[in-house]
């Protein structure tokens, strides 16, 4: 996982791409968890946490411009 600061210093595409991926990631845990084969459950709500912050810098980004 990346650290706020981390997502700060990232430009807009980059900041977009790794939303994408996270979002992905996401999608794979909740299959993997549904499906029995997740031992680490905590990765989905720390998952859902740097999405969140990814799409609060955005927004930030945009009112700001």
């Amino acid at each position: 996982m990346q650290s706020v600061k981390e997502l700060r210093e990232m430009d807009d595409k980059t900041l977009a791409e790794t939303l994408a991926e996270t979002r992905k990631e996401l999608f794979s845990k909740r299959f993997q968890h549904a499906t029995a084969q997740l031992e680490d459950t905590q990765q989905l709500p720390e998952l859902k946490k740097t999405i969140a912050r990814i799409l609060t810098i955005q927004r930030e980004r945009a009112v700001g411009a």
